[in-house]
């Protein structure tokens, strides 16, 4: 992708980015999501680059009282022009494979804009980490430390640590799945073991602690559940300074900041980085954030065409060409995504938004209030722009859909939409056999 598409595109003066209907029909940007339907195809991921920056720059003002770096999580959306977007502004990474550490080097991020995390990586990922001069790596066991030691040691290098804890704090998310910080859940080292595992770190010469982690969940709206953590967090760094680990210099605090996806209450961002903030500075620490979802969800829409109506049971059936392996939330989260008519009809009906795959666990939505839509309109999924296209599987041998980034009044396919030919072109019809 050039790197026109990076800087902010010129438009007209009542320009706002984002998602809005004019005249009756729905914009990204200042570009008619309809338009993009047809040019592109359906399913297709839509991005607001203007509000990708919004949010980041937000996030970075509010923090611009303390020391600070934002990394953003690539596993709320990997696409490589959302990382060269964010890499414009400024923004490091935090990646959780060698996979993304590979997007990472494609998008220009190299050395110490990388935060590796993660809690079981290979040795072999560890290595490639190292190679790259990654800024530190969060390390969550004691296990993991010795690996890390032994990858150092090969390389004759010292590998800079982080200890997660896992601060065993209660969180109130939307969903199960989505809390990390709570007491026996395998994320992170638990509170009670990180002075032993600081001391571990001191008698592996390959390894040196110069900071600690923590990542209590996903969709938080409440500063509560931060300011518990860290109170248990900064407790734990003030200990270990005590200890003699007078190298601690980086707080990463995570991420998890939520956003909104139906009447959840927004992120006071500001009262977020003020608390954030004042633990930093009282540590006298450089804060490293992670945020994911706050900086693209709100900045995506999925597109996708109704096939079908049906009626079956006494309930109304919208049935779509984006299913489950397309947007899996629904499905797997019980998540509610907003749907909106690109064109409304200005008629409603109580249905349930379903996809072609050959499960009943595949919808969109259930019993709710959409547009009276018919075959040949096209929906639009919004708050899409985190875990969804990076989800997304070939399950029914369904291609992946394609993804755009729109700029201002300009837009541009940044995936193209595969092929039958891909779903197959790993596989081997010739057998190479082997025997033990």
């Amino acid at each position: 992708m050039g790197q026109g598409v990076l800087s902010a595109a010129a438009v007209g003066p009542d320009f706002e980015p984002g998602f809005s209907s004019r005249d009756g029909e729905l914009y990204c940007d200042a570009v008619p999501a309809g338009h993009i339907a047809e040019a592109v195809g359906t399913p297709a991921y839509v991005y607001s680059a203007g509000v990708v920056r919004q949010q980041y720059r937000r996030l970075d003002a509010a923090l611009g009282g303390v020391p600070h770096r934002v990394h953003y999580s690539v596993k709320a959306n990997s696409n490589l022009a959302i990382l060269r977007l964010l890499q414009a502004e400024g923004a490091g990474v935090d990646i959780v494979s060698g996979g993304e550490l590979y997007r990472a080097r494609e998008a220009g991020f190299a050395g110490r804009d990388i935060v590796f995390s993660g809690v079981g990586k290979t040795a072999r990922e560890l290595d490639e980490a190292l190679a790259e001069g990654v800024l530190f790596v969060n390390v969550e066991s004691e296990g993991e430390l010795v690996v890390l030691d032994e990858v150092a040691r090969a390389r004759g290098m010292v590998a800079p640590v982080a200890l997660r804890v896992n601060p065993e704090v209660m969180v109130d998310s939307p969903h199960h799945y989505i809390r990390t910080g709570e007491k026996g859940h395998k994320f992170g080292i638990p509170y009670d073991d990180v002075r032993d595992a600081a001391r571990l770190t001191r008698s592996l010469p390959n390894v040196e602690l110069v900071g600690i982690d923590m990542h209590i969940g996903s969709q938080l709206s409440s500063f509560e559940p931060y300011a518990d953590a860290l109170e248990r967090v900064s407790a734990l760094v003030t200990q270990l300074r005590a200890d003699d680990f007078d190298r601690i210099r980086y707080l990463d605090v995570g991420g998890g900041l939520g956003v909104v996806y139906r009447d959840e209450p927004a992120t006071d961002v500001e009262r977020y980085a003020e608390g954030v903030a004042r633990a930093a500075r009282a540590l006298d620490v450089t804060l490293v954030l992670e945020p994911g979802r706050f900086l693209v969800a709100e900045a995506g829409l999925l597109l996708t065409k109704v096939l079908y109506r049906k009626r079956s049971g006494g309930k109304e059936y919208v049935i779509t060409d984006a299913g489950m392996n397309d947007l899996l939330r629904p499905s797997h989260y019980e998540a509610f995504h907003e749907i909106v008519a690109t064109r409304p009809r200005g008629h409603r009906v109580v249905a349930d938004v379903v996809g072609p795959v050959c499960e009943s666990g595949d919808f969109l939505a259930r019993n709710r209030v959409v547009d009276d839509a018919r075959p040949g309109d096209v929906l639009g999924i919004r708050t899409a722009g985190a875990y969804g296209f990076v989800m997304a599987s070939n399950y029914n041998s369904r291609p992946r859909p394609a993804e755009v980034l729109v700029d201002g009044d300009r837009y541009a396919v940044v995936t193209e939409r595969e092929r039958y030919e891909d779903l197959v072109r790993q596989e081997r019809a010739a057998l190479d056999w082997r025997t033990a």
